[in-house]
């Protein structure tokens, strides 16, 4: 009875937010250290490609909302 199962520990991917094993390519986006090791989007059709090119589209967006701030948030701080 000594032997037991653990949680993986799980990273958030930086380019899209899923959760990946650490050191791994992520396979929603294909992205590994920032940089584009799988292309994705080649294997799909092209209804999947098209959703998947919006969701990651959507989420650099989200993203970059959160970077840039207006000048009454900048005021704030």
């Amino acid at each position: 009875m000594h032997i037991f199962l653990e949680k993986p520990t799980l990273t958030n991917c930086p380019k899209c937010g899923k959760p990946v094993l650490p050191h791994t390519v992520c396979e929603n986006c294909g992205y590994y250290k920032g940089k584009e090791a799988i292309n994705v989007l080649e294997k799909l059709e092209k209804k999947e490609k098209k959703k998947r090119e919006r969701e990651i589209k959507s989420q650099d967006q989200e993203k970059r909302k959160k970077e840039t701030l207006s000048w009454k948030e900048l005021s704030r701080k």
